[in-house]
């Protein structure tokens, strides 16, 4: 592999490759700005810089020939193609198929293409194809080009070694070595070519041909259609087909630089056409912010190659280290100037964009903000999933919430927000807990697709019902008392993530001119079909393939005209095929022949999209003078496109064909027609984008917070009372001191619901030292507490039975570090460097977690190192816990006014001593390593003498004399079930008023029957307090609200033939799903209330199917009534007011 490298050295270039060499010749020394760095020791400064390439020397050796190419090249070719030609060289570099380097080898690099033109097909003559190709590469130098030829995609030179390589393609013409090399694939496989494409990183330009008919011997005409970009797919053609888009994350374009606040990081996305650019960022919260974030293109600023310690080697000595180990994994490009300026323009020269194209900025302050995550943190806590820790984000939503949602958490998580939006997104996740109505099906849209689809007028039928869905449960959020004030709340955090500034009236009001809108225009689901065309003697699929690339999209209403000349000619076509072939078939179905006689019918020849007569030992010529001979004597051999005859058996007349013809053309323009009214939808709707990805955001917003609550409800997590520190000086509160009291708090991996977990009441005011014994809960206790901050200072529930949290400027939580031999760094120097940005980051307002601490080096300056961290981190009067086995700090003289010591206490159990996982006070000095080691399997010989050697040198300190009475004691618990961790983890009203006048009396007779009986059931209990049935009717589209979890609820199902379904769940969230997934129950309704038991909804549900059938209702599970042995009765049961929740 060849590296480009940079050194500090005048005089001559020396250059060692073949067919390379012309190209290096012209290469200034403002090339190394488009060149990647590869390896750590290079030396970077200097401004006098060289190129080198390691190849062969032999390919030194110039001639006559190569100099006039040079001459030529330096023609043809600028200085930004030149740079393009080595990005691409480098990418074929990394290829390893045999096919592929056969193919690399016949590449010249004297053009974007790297075609030789002295190889057959290698011309570049002007007027060619190669030639047509090479001018649209040019406009995209850096992606692949794919060039549309008849029935195939082609690609020629470098692009055509990228398909091989990484798309599975062959070349075309095998692997001979006297022609260019070409692959391609077939137009039916172009979408899997552009995902294997993508998924590797590149992008791919599409040249599509001019579609109809063409002069002789002129060229088709060509265009590019479209791009396909990783996180940004290929859309041209959408707006005609039936089906919807799988549109992945969007992939943004970063930079990193370096300012006098720390690292700073822009990122743009061309989708959305915004940037946003985050300074004062640590090594490691930047790390975490590339290692979470898939980027298109990553640039690296020149500032970046001088650290603060001076030395001019970047990732050398401490500083810069972490971030080269991330960067160098990746490729990236330098670049230097005004950095989010120089971004901005290479961005539009990547992407193709008029200088003109306008980029909104959506960075948010960072003022009065948590600093982000640092890589260590986000990992093990599993904010970003790691092997072997429990994930953070699997026990916040259900497992049934991911996409969109689960990333916006996962962002939030890493990025906690400023106090006045956690504040705000906590009253929002406590008003949804107590919300009693139906909520919207919350319909999560990406942005991205939505601005892309829009803007390129690529949007189908499809899209633009859910966009229309998007708008409706806007409306419902806003229509519906409870959720009204919900949406006032959700108007922040949505400003925040889109960095858009919307009134809420002009919210809900362009909301509902986007749902009228569409809804005037776009055939929705369940409105009545539009019927094909349907003729008795011509095949029904005939008509279903042609007429469905068009109908169903839009209303009948805009489209009469269209309708009736496509109906008209299908009558047409019609009579043709029964005038010209139904005779001829009546005569060979009146034929009397032996077995394997002549047969005939019409059929639908699918391929060619017609309806011909198929004849089977059929011979017109011998059937003269009997019925069907005039129309014999017209048929002639089908033809296809391209007018080969398609076989000897198919036949038609020339007046089917014409009829056919006239046919197809009357469909081609009401599909056109179709086409034009949705692009000029998307048109309109182009001035409405901002709001959309307003409304698109808010909802997956409220689909994340409403499936956290539902989930935090169900494993009894609490809100947290959530501080706000005051502006007064070292970051105190007024008059008060800095505390975090968490009450019962349980590792947040464990489900409380289920009563596994030991919980523990940590009550901090300071600094904690705490020791323990292996396996005592220490690493765990940490986990949790971070955990439970983190999820508090970003507004939502912990795990734990109260909680009081200030909201810190920075959670940091060091655990166990590891050597990087890559790096050259030991275990403990890793841990060091961590260490040193970890004290660089801390305030006095940060919350600092740090896991047995210098446990990587020789014991005794060890001990003295955490010790000096304990007293430095003391002296900044932060909150925190670090742990250690070092218990010689504690004979260590260390000035500490506040840090309190903490333990994991432990209790002797016959005769073992076994931890109890409890915090208490004091100090634990014994580790129970040889327990340990007995339980894992380590041989008991091995661990006597371990034993016996520890006694002959420690004789007379033995832990347990030293140990406070806190450590061991009888009040000690011990739960050994926690041992092992376990994981856990629209409104559309009824159609017809007779469904709203079935489900009037249903509500009336429901809560009539089931009122009365709760009274019966009540006095026998003499009980005085009865509950109110209060009935909360769910209609399709929409789900029960969170306040059902966990409670028993009794429910009737609306079935679409008007028949009922009555049942009782735990669960009804989860019954309601199971249902509706049934056929033909996508849309069932469902009226539902809560009960207080089990019991209680057993009886009223059997209740109900009996007595609803004698009020004249109609019930499809009548039969379980049969198997319950109360509910029989047939009490008088009177009118009873009720409270309806809609």
């Amino acid at each position: 592999m060849y590296r480009l490298t940079m050194k500090a050295v005048a005089g001559s270039m020396p250059l060692s490759f073949p067919k390379w060499r012309p190209v290096l010749l012209l290469v200034p020394s403002s090339v190394n700005n488009y060149s990647s760095l590869r390896s750590p020791s290079l030396p970077i400064s200097g401004q006098s810089e060289a190129v080198h390439c390691s190849r062969d020397r032999e390919a030194l050796k110039g001639t006559t020939r190569k100099n006039k190419k040079a001459k030529e090249l330096k023609d043809v070719m600028s200085e930004k193609d030149i740079s393009h030609v080595f990005w691409w060289k480098e990418k074929l570099e990394a290829c390893r198929k045999p096919s592929t380097v056969q193919l690399i080898k016949r590449l010249v690099y004297s053009n974007l293409l790297g075609l030789d033109v002295n190889l057959k097909n290698g011309s570049l003559k002007e007027g060619n194809l190669n030639c047509e190709m090479l001018q649209f590469k040019s406009r995209f130098p850096r992606e692949v080009l794919l060039c549309r030829v008849g029935d195939f995609y082609e690609a020629i030179g470098i692009d055509a070694c990228i398909l091989v390589e990484y798309a599975g393609l062959n070349p075309f013409g095998g692997l001979r070595s006297d022609s260019v090399p070409r692959a391609g694939c077939p137009v039916v496989n172009l979408q899997q070519t552009l995902d294997d494409l993508t998924r590797n990183g590149y992008s791919v330009c599409i040249v599509e041909e001019v579609q109809g008919p063409t002069q002789a011997r002129s060229r088709k005409g060509r265009f590019i259609s479209g791009h396909a970009h990783p996180g940004n797919p290929y859309v041209f053609g959408h707006v005609g087909v039936d089906r919807d888009l799988d549109f992945p994350e969007p992939m943004p374009v970063v930079g990193v630089s370096r300012s006098a606040k720390g690292y700073s990081l822009t990122s743009i996305l061309e989708t959305l056409k915004t940037f946003s650019v985050e300074d004062g960022l640590t090594e490691e919260a930047l790390v975490t912010k590339l290692r979470t974030c898939r980027c298109h293109y990553l640039f690296l600023h020149t500032s970046l190659k001088h650290n603060s310690s001076g030395t001019c080697r970047w990732g050398e000595f401490g500083e810069g280290g972490l971030l080269w180990a991330e960067c160098s994994s990746r490729y990236f490009e330098w670049f230097e100037g005004d950095p989010v300026k120089e971004l901005l323009l290479k961005v539009k020269e990547l992407y193709g964009l008029e200088e003109v194209v306008a980029f909104r900025n959506i960075a948010v302050t960072s003022e009065k903000r948590p600093r982000p995550l640092h890589l260590g943190t986000a990992t093990q806590i599993g904010a970003i999933p790691t092997e072997g820790i429990p994930c953070l984000l699997k026990v916040l939503l259900p497992s049934n919430c991911t996409g969109l949602p689960q990333s916006y958490i996962r962002d939030l998580l890493l990025n906690p927000p400023a106090y006045a939006v956690s504040a705000t997104i906590q009253e929002i996740c406590k008003r949804m807990s107590s919300v009693t109505c139906s909520i919207p099906e919350f319909t999560c849209v990406s942005s991205a697709k939505l601005v892309k689809l829009l803007e390129l007028r690529e949007a189908n039928h499809i899209e633009f019902s859910r966009i229309k869905n998007v708008a409706d449960e806007i409306l419902q959020l806003h229509g519906k008392s409870e959720l009204r004030e919900i949406l006032k709340l959700l108007m922040v955090p949505t400003s925040v993530a889109t960095g858009l500034n919307l009134e809420l009236d002009t919210l809900v009001n362009d909301c509902e001119c986007v749902s009228n809108r569409i809804g005037e225009l776009i055939s929705l689901d369940g409105e009545i079909e539009q019927q094909m065309s349907c003729f008795p003697h011509i095949p029904s699929d005939f008509f279903e393939d042609i007429e469905s690339s068009w109908k169903g999209r839009v209303k009948r209403k805009h489209m009469e005209d269209w309708y009736e000349k496509v109906e008209e000619t299908a009558r047409i076509l019609h009579m043709a095929v029964s005038e010209d072939f139904l005779p001829i078939i009546s005569r060979i179905r009146a034929s009397i022949a032996p077995l394997g006689g002549p047969k005939g019918e019409i059929l639908y020849a699918r391929e060619h999209e017609a309806v011909w007569f198929k004849g089977k030992r059929f011979a017109p010529s011998v059937w003269a003078g009997t019925p069907g001979e005039e129309q014999i004597k017209q048929l002639k051999h089908a033809l296809d496109s391209k007018g080969k005859k398609v076989s000897e058996e198919w036949f038609t007349t020339t007046k089917v064909e014409t009829a056919l013809m006239r046919y197809h053309e009357a469909n081609e323009k009401a599909r056109a027609k179709v086409l034009e009214l949705l692009r000029g939808l998307s048109v309109e709707l182009q001035s409405k984008i901002n709001v959309l990805v307003f409304a698109s955001m808010m909802l997956v917003i409220s689909k994340a917070l409403f499936s956290h609550v539902s989930e935090g409800r169900r494993r009894k997590w609490v809100f947290p009372t959530l501080v706000e520190f005051s502006g007064s000086q070292n970051g105190k509160l007024d008059g008060e001191s800095i505390s975090m009291k968490m009450t019962g708090l349980s590792p947040y991996w464990f489900d409380i619901a289920q009563g596994s977990a030991v919980c523990n009441t940590v009550n901090m005011k300071s600094l904690f030292l705490l020791t323990g014994p292996n396996g005592g809960g220490k690493s765990s206790l940490l986990r949790s507490v971070c955990a439970a901050a983190l999820l508090g200072i970003c507004g939502f529930m912990v795990p734990a039975e109260s909680a009081s949290i200030p909201h810190f400027d920075a959670i940091i939580l060091h655990m166990k570090s590891y050597d990087s031999p890559v790096d050259g760094k030991s275990s403990f120097q890793i841990e060091m460097s961590e260490i040193r940005s970890l004290l660089s980051a801390t305030t006095s307002r940060s919350l600092v977690l740090i896991d047995e601490i210098c446990r990587g080096t020789e014991t005794a300056k060890g001990t003295c190192i955490a010790g000096s961290i304990v007293e430095t981190l003391d002296e900044i009067g932060c909150l925190g816990i670090v742990s250690t086995h070092l218990h010689g700090i504690f004979d260590l003289p260390l000035r500490r006014s506040k840090t309190v010591n903490k333990a994991m206490s432990a209790e002797s159990i016959d005769g073992q001593t076994m931890p109890t996982w409890k915090l208490v006070d004091g100090i634990c000095k014994e580790s129970l390593a040889f327990e340990t080691a007995q339980r894992e399997g380590v041989p008991e010989i091995l661990v006597k003498r371990a034993e016996e050697l520890y006694l002959s040198v420690y004789a007379n300190e033995i832990p347990l004399k030293d140990l406070k009475p806190d450590c061991f004691g009888p009040n000690a618990i011990v739960n050994n079930t926690t041992k092992e961790a376990h994981s856990s983890f629209s409104n559309l009203n009824l159609a017809t008023t007779q469904m709203e006048t079935l489900r009037k009396e249903v509500l009336n007779a429901v809560t009539a029957i089931c009122q009365m009986k709760l009274v019966e059931l009540y006095k026998m209990a003499n009980s005085s307090q009865i509950p109110e049935i209060n009935c909360i009717f769910i209609a399709a589209k929409e789900q029960p609200p969170p306040s059902t979890i966990g409670a028993s609820s009794v429910y009737v199902m609306f079935h679409p033939d008007k028949k009922l379904y009555v049942g009782e769940t735990d669960d009804l969230q989860g019954r309601i799903q199971a249902h509706r997934s049934k056929d033909g129950m996508r849309t069932a309704a469902f009226l539902s209330f809560v009960v207080q038991g089990k019991s209680i909804a057993c009886q009223l549900e059997t209740l109900l199917i009996n007595q609803l059938p004698k009020r004249g209702f109609h019930l499809a599970n009548i039969a379980d009534g049969k198997h319950r042995n109360f509910g029989t009765s047939d009490p008088i049961l009177e009118s009873v007011t009720v409270t309806v929740c809609k």
